[in-house]
């Protein structure tokens, strides 16, 4: 009897190919494949120098929180990665200053002092309480209504939604305001109910990884070792009777399972001979590109300092809600960096940042959350692990960190794999 353990192939190294191939490491002969040179993904951490002083910022995931990041949290522990507090407020600055709030107190809700003075404003206010208190009868509904038909059919004023909700859950998933609409309202309902956004009191903890991602993302490749193939992208994935081949443009090797954890239509486009049901699941979730901008341009923040919050979103106007989402994210106040210029990473910039003052540009690309994505998600359990093949990635979830590791975990509980961290907890419950 062989005593050689199954081979397993990951594809993709952001955090639901690293987290696999870190749970599979012991019972599987393991290989992560990676197109680009580094690990990491969304967890990408910039070295930039500012004044003489080098500075570690990132510019994709930056923050996890104690209440709806279980597995990562759990993980991390399992590292030894550092994190800390932080905050997660949001400004609104439309119109190059026109209309400016923040929505951390009241001194930054009337920070603009107009706002006191606007019919708009106030019924703005009365439907952000009117929609805490309504909207969750939806978790308990099966409807299948979008967000926009929802506030239509609702009545809910154009302050409230082109003011606030729209760009709020634009900022959130890297959509534009106009995609908002389109995103099933009991999925958007149940993701504020559960992050405490429904309430004012009761918020979850915010917290990032000190000294940047990069601090985890370097302890699984230490962990990993050459298991790790790098600047390796995977040309095809090939079903060959009781295994499945991997080629890249540098060989091809055999597997027993394999763990595409990439983007829908990544890995749609490796499969050779993709089954009916795999082209229409993975088909039907899209994706959207969205530059990154680290700069040190305040002309990209709300006007009045302020307002100046950790997520601020900017449009001209109405004019802008069909376009690619423009956020500034306040990277000193998100992770407790200081510099003597404010550190901005800018996503789909509304105007360019002076040039002089841009430290690098970063693409990525987010899934877009609609009636389809949501229809995928149903559906993807019934071809995981069909002829070894499985699919893990942020995109089968929230689109967030957590996301990501949490369907590396169930396809490692499907294997038979164990979850140190719920161990853990399990251990200390009983």
């Amino acid at each position: 009897m062989s005593s050689e353990k199954p081979k397993l192939a990951v594809i993709g190294a952001g955090i639901a190919g690293m987290a696999m191939a870190w749970l599979a490491r012991d019972e599987f002969d393991v290989v992560l494949y990676e197109a680009e040179p580094r690990l990491g993904g969304h967890a990408d951490t910039q070295l930039v120098t500012l004044n003489g002083v080098e500075v570690a910022v990132d510019t994709g995931f930056i923050v996890l929180n104690d209440r709806n990041y279980p597995n990562l949290e759990g993980f991390f522990r399992e590292l030894d990665v550092a994190t800390h507090d932080t905050e997660m407020t949001f400004g609104v600055s439309i119109g190059d200053g026109a209309l400016e709030y923040g929505g951390s107190n009241l001194a930054q809700l009337f920070a603009q002092k107009t706002n006191l003075l606007r019919p708009r404003f106030w019924r703005m206010i009365q439907d952000i309480l009117r929609f805490n208190r309504e909207a969750p009868t939806l978790l308990t509904s099966e409807t299948t209504e979008t967000l926009g038909d929802y506030l239509d059919r609702n009545r809910y004023s154009a302050g409230f939604t082109e003011d606030h909700i729209l760009p709020m859950g634009a900022a959130i998933w890297s959509a534009s305001v106009a995609g908002m609409r389109a995103f099933p309202a009991r999925h958007f309902v149940r993701f504020f109910h559960n992050h405490g956004l429904l309430t004012i009191n009761d918020r979850p903890q915010w917290r990032t990884v000190t000294g940047g991602s990069r601090m985890y993302v370097a302890k699984l490749r230490a962990a990993l070792g050459a298991r790790v193939r790098s600047a390796s992208p995977v040309r095809r994935v090939s079903r060959m009777g009781d295994r499945v081949s991997v080629s890249t443009d540098h060989d091809t090797a055999m597997f027993d399972q394999i763990v595409l954890a990439c983007h829908a239509d990544q890995a749609l486009a490796m499969i050779e001979q993709p089954t009916p049901e795999e082209r229409a699941l993975l088909g039907a979730v899209r994706f959207q590109a969205n530059t990154a901008v680290l700069h040190t341009d305040p002309a990209l923040m709300p006007r009045r300092k302020a307002v100046w919050s950790a997520w601020n979103y900017l449009s001209r106007d109405a004019a802008d809600h069909g376009q690619a989402i423009s956020v500034t994210y306040w990277m000193n106040a998100l992770q407790g960096i200081k510099t003597s210029k404010p550190l901005l990473v800018s996503l789909n910039p509304l105007i360019p940042p002076d040039p002089a003052q841009v430290l690098l540009r970063r693409h990525y690309t987010h899934p877009v959350f609609d009636t389809a994505a949501m229809a995928a998600q149903a559906a993807l359990p019934g071809i995981q692990g069909v002829d070894r093949l499985w699919f893990a990635g942020a995109w089968t979830g929230w689109g967030f960190h957590e996301d990501g590791i949490a369907s590396a975990v169930r396809i490692a509980q499907a294997l038979g794999l164990g979850i140190p961290w719920q161990a853990r907890t399990e251990r200390r419950a009983a």
